[in-house]
């Protein structure tokens, strides 16, 4: 009978020293999985920071060319506006010709 309960104990110490070494080893496979995912959630991380600030370049680009094109156009209308300023002044000048001949004329 002691034979039997040293054998049986003998076999719970082995079933634990494996229940042991089994729990290491998931404990170890757990911790590397972990990492892993730490370090694929850290490259995606990074890689989205790199998409954002090359999207928030190519705008401010965008932008400034917009800005470039909107001075551009402005400069023509001031400079068509200017040119259209002469023509006026011109005819001003012709109209107060006209009216102070037409009273010169009256007397």
């Amino acid at each position: 009978m002691k034979e039997i309960i040293e054998k049986v104990f003998d076999a719970e110490e082995k079933v634990n020293a494996a229940l042991k070494q089994a729990r290491e080893k998931a404990s170890e496979i757990k911790q590397a999985a972990d990492k892993e995912n730490a370090d694929k959630i850290q490259e995606a991380r990074q890689k989205a920071k790199e998409i954002i600030q090359a999207a928030i370049e190519e705008a401010r680009k965008e932008a400034e060319l917009i800005k470039q094109e909107k001075l551009k156009v402005s400069e023509q209308e001031k400079e068509s506006i200017l040119s259209k300023t002469d023509v006026i002044d011109k005819l001003v000048d012709d109209i107060c010709n006209i009216v102070v001949s037409i009273e010169h004329d009256k007397e």
